[in-house]
């Protein structure tokens, strides 16, 4: 008979393509998950795996497998949410991941009324670049995530809470022209810092000054805004830099910032979760929340 325990495994398996690194993410021994493993084939009669030296290659039919399985282990987790939260808006456990470009600016005004207007709800955070919080999300490892929208996955939901403007962030004394609002036209594109690879604020920033420029940017990868505008002050070059990270990042006496002419670039913010999951209601109260306290 399959298991859920084994479906757990193969999903391990599947993210991790290493026995060892999916035995530690499951909390158990390499014996007993390749066990399993071994157990769960048994019981389809198909070959899942490619058991190699330093490695594991999935087979075809171990693909469709995982993913069916990480399907069935989400809506288990929906399940189990179901069961669980039937009761006060906001109570229990909540597994909440948030993108690096808000997580900083957000999170401080956000969990301080949370903690207050739910004390039963036990928060578990998680922050990281959009395209694992929408995996760990459909695969029933989050519960709700913030991120850019729209969301990548049809299966997603998604809240609109509300729209982040760019601005440009230069030097003081750079020659920038001096008018109310700038172009997109008037950023030298191999001065253009952005963040590294894999970041959606880098995305945003690099369709924007394409749609403008039409030639390829040269930039600068940098892993954390923070860091992307310590280089702003010392003179490295411009920025883009979302309105709701100003309060925060743009103190430096150094740096200036320049509005774009109309229509201004922006971005929306919102929360995402499975269409499956019980919980809208808590994600709903959740994201109104958000907007009281963003403003």
């Amino acid at each position: 008979m399959i298991t859920l325990r084994q479906l757990r495994y193969l999903d391990a398996l599947a993210r991790h393509r290493h026995f060892g690194r999916a035995a530690d993410a499951c909390a158990v021994s390499q014996p007993a998950l390749s066990m399993q493993i071994k157990d769960l084939e048994q019981s389809l009669g198909v070959a899942l795996v490619e058991r190699r030296a330093s490695e594991v290659a999935m087979t075809e039919t171990g693909l469709e497998v995982a993913r069916r399985s990480a399907r069935i282990l989400s809506e288990v987790s929906d399940l189990e949410d179901f069961a669980r939260h039937r009761g006060a808006v906001l109570s229990g456990t909540l597994k909440f991941g948030v993108i690096p470009s808000v997580a900083p600016y957000v999170l401080p005004l956000l969990l301080p009324v949370l903690q207050e207007k739910h004390p039963e709800l036990e928060l578990e955070l998680r922050e990281t670049q959009t395209r694992f919080l929408v995996e760990e999300l459909i695969r029933g490892a989050l519960d709700v995530v913030m991120i850019a929208l729209p969301a990548p996955q049809a299966e997603i939901e998604t809240l609109a809470l509300f729209d982040d403007a760019f601005l440009l962030a230069a030097p003081a004394g750079d020659n920038l022209p001096n008018r109310a609002r700038i172009t997109a036209d008037d950023i030298d594109p191999e001065r253009l810092i952005l963040l590294e690879e894999g970041h959606c604020l880098r995305d945003q920033a690099l369709a924007f000054c394409h749609d403008a420029t039409g030639g390829t940017l040269r930039e600068l990868g940098a892993t954390s805004l923070t860091t992307v505008m310590q280089m702003v002050a010392n003179g490295y070059g411009v920025t883009l830099i979302p309105e709701i990270a100003v309060p925060v990042e743009a103190r430096d006496e150094r740096v200036k910032l320049l509005r774009f002419a109309r229509p201004e670039p922006f971005r929306t913010v919102g929360l995402a979760w499975r269409k499956t999951s019980s919980r809208a209601r808590d994600f709903r109260a959740l994201g109104a929340i958000v907007s009281e306290v963003v403003g």
